[in-house]
């Protein structure tokens, strides 16, 4: 599955597209994992295996590195 980590998140990244703040549940630095990519017009909303039922703005994750996780060891891109 596909890993992202979180780099943190301002208020007009929360407010667009009317997303989940992942501000106070979410930790910067560490990796989520993709369980749904809904992509839009003009922004993505990340839903997270750990948070079922939040959606999250795809710009509050390091969009230049791939996080896989194969058989329990880390792939780092």
């Amino acid at each position: 599955m596909r890993k992202v980590k979180y780099i943190g998140a301002s208020d007009e990244q929360v407010r667009w597209g009317n997303n989940d703040d992942p501000r106070g549940l979410l930790n910067e630095g560490e990796l989520y994992t993709v369980e749904r990519e809904e992509v839009h017009s003009y922004h993505t909303k990340y839903h997270l295996k750990e948070f079922p039922g939040k959606r999250f703005n795809s710009v509050c994750f390091d969009p230049d590195r791939v996080f896989m996780d194969i058989g329990g060891g880390k792939v780092y891109g």
